[in-house]
């Protein structure tokens, strides 16, 4: 059976990044249609942490990464030891981002992914087809067309059923969240630029029957750690609620699937206290980590997000966030592009936006490898010795980075600007919380009571709200504020950078800040010179 669909967006990989897309979308009331070969989602974990940044985009879900089943945190450091145990390093990842969201949260990716699939089932614009691949692709200057075929899997081989379903998809734009071997990306002639990192790994998920805790088992110093010995490098890390993982590197001369044998991962896991008794053991896989990312990103009408886009090792826990602010980062662009609103010099800015930020994370976790995969004694040796000494030096976490984005739609002379906006309790319109919750998202020109005389010009503010734009001031109680500033958040913040006037983006991004009406308005046309065409 052969038939022809027409859609907004076609969706091709339903893994997280892919499910947000649909989800993001599907919201916005745009048909869309989720395609992937696999007939049943994955059941085994991948990612497990995410940042900040990834908190509050799920919150926007109604995903509460505070208290949600299937997201932990530790009010704990991460710590770097060497052989004997001493501490080589410390990232906060106990304390609070200025956007009121946890440095580090843990998760377990099928029970994530599941709510996000049920959101994406509560939306009648949405479908999704498991079991399906794609195995042609056009576009012109109207759409995409793809072709499809349904498949039969045979372990983690999929081949076309014999017999089985076949169909054509006409879309106006795709989106390519179809992993490390995307099609779409190899349909539109796109390769990778290789970084040249290659460590194989072994990645070891469990259940515990009993969660170890640190102080009463001595193998755990803290709830994360990561083993820098010449012996064997080990990273210990949390897996979301019930669950803990290991990763293991695979020496010089060692076979990866000979490592990753069950009674070899118990024997390396046993230091731990670990025992098949008693535990469960949910996966053990050879990895090889590596690093690579496309130089551009967006081809006509098709668009790579995620794996398809980007390949980092995991030494930073970036890989999942990096999808998601792909995602994220293009869907308030592609709303007006389907409206007919916006110039597609938005995509282009995306496309360097996205890559220049995913790059930043890339190049950092192959930073980090270059230091954590030292297997030769005399060189880590020297490595202990030179980190020692800055730690004692300066005994202090560090703080955990955020990459600004690539040149693109904010403002590049504001260093301000390209960065997660701060987020503070707030109250607005009868009600009291954080500021994306009270008084909503999109595109928001906060400005201090103090400046409100101080506005856009009249063309800048049609504009500005014709891409969904909104301006709310910002005060003290009784100050006459549409936006009770409860905490000072805000009026902290501008006073301290010496603005009044803060442009936030859909994605909370800072796209400028300025001080007075004339910085203000030049501010403005800068950054939204594509926002309207």
């Amino acid at each position: 059976m052969s038939n022809t669909s027409e859609t907004d967006v076609l969706v091709v990989g339903l893994g997280p990044a892919g499910l947000l897309a649909c989800l993001l979308l599907g919201q916005k009331g745009y048909n869309v249609i989720g395609i992937d070969r696999w007939p049943t989602p994955y059941p085994l974990p991948r990612a497990v942490t995410f940042d900040h940044e990834i908190a509050r985009i799920l919150a926007s879900l109604g995903i509460n990464s505070n208290n949600d089943p299937a997201i932990d945190y530790h009010d704990d450091r991460y710590l770097w030891i060497n052989k004997d145990r001493e501490i080589l390093l410390e990232v906060d990842w106990e304390s609070t981002a200025n956007d009121g969201w946890r440095n580090r949260y843990w998760f377990d990716q099928p029970d994530l992914e599941e709510r996000l699939r049920g959101i994406v089932d509560s939306l009648p614009n949405v479908q999704m087809w498991q079991g399906f691949e794609i195995n042609s692709f056009a576009q012109d200057e109207n759409g995409v067309t793809v072709d499809y075929h349904e498949v039969q899997v045979d372990g983690v081989i999929a081949t076309p059923k014999p017999g089985g379903k076949t169909g054509t998809v006409k879309a106006k734009y795709a989106i390519g969240a179809d992993g490390a071997n995307s099609f779409v990306r190899r349909a539109v002639g796109y390769e990778l630029v290789d970084l040249d990192f290659y460590y194989d790994w072994i990645v070891v998920d469990t259940t515990p029957a009993v969660m170890p805790v640190p102080g009463e088992n001595p193998a755990y110093l803290t709830k994360h750690f990561q083993i820098c010995d010449p012996a064997r490098p080990t990273t210990v890390v949390p897996g979301g609620p019930g669950h803990r993982r290991w990763e293991f590197m695979v020496l010089p001369g060692e076979d990866p699937q000979e490592i990753a044998k069950t009674e070899n991962v118990w024997r390396l896991m046993a230091p731990f206290g670990m025992d098949p008794k008693k535990d469960k053991l949910d996966r053990a896989v050879a990895w090889r980590f590596q690093g690579k990312y496309l130089e551009k990103w967006n081809a006509g009408r098709a668009f790579m997000v995620g794996d398809a886009a980007h390949l980092m090792p995991p030494f930073a826990g970036e890989g999942m966030c990096a999808a998601f602010r792909d995602v994220f980062n293009l869907m308030w662009r592609l709303d007006l592009l389907l409206k007919g609103i916006g110039d597609y010099k938005l995509i282009d800015q995306w496309s360097d936006e996205r890559r220049e930020g995913a790059k930043w994370y890339i190049e950092f976790s192959v930073g980090l490898g270059r230091v954590i995969c030292i297997t030769d004694e005399k060189e880590a040796a020297e490595r202990d010795a030179a980190m020692i000494a800055e730690y004692k030096a300066n005994p202090h976490p560090v703080d955990p980075h955020d990459a600004v984005l690539g040149a693109g739609t904010w403002d590049g002379s504001d260093p301000l600007a390209g960065k997660p906006s701060i987020q503070g309790l707030v109250a607005h319109a009868g009600r009291t919380g954080l500021f994306d919750d009270t008084v909503g998202r999109g595109w928001m020109l906060i400005t201090h009571i103090d400046a409100a005389t101080q506005k856009l010009s009249n063309d800048q503010q049609a504009n500005f709200a014709t891409a969904g734009g909104r301006v709310v001031t910002i005060g003290a109680r009784k100050s006459g504020a549409d936006v009770l500033d409860l905490e000072n958040t805000y009026s902290e913040w501008m006073s301290q950078h010496k603005v009044s006037h803060m442009l936030v983006r859909p994605d909370y991004y800072i796209a400028g800040t300025a001080q007075d009406e004339s910085g203000l308005r030049s501010m403005f046309d800068r950054v939204t010179e594509a926002l309207v065409k």
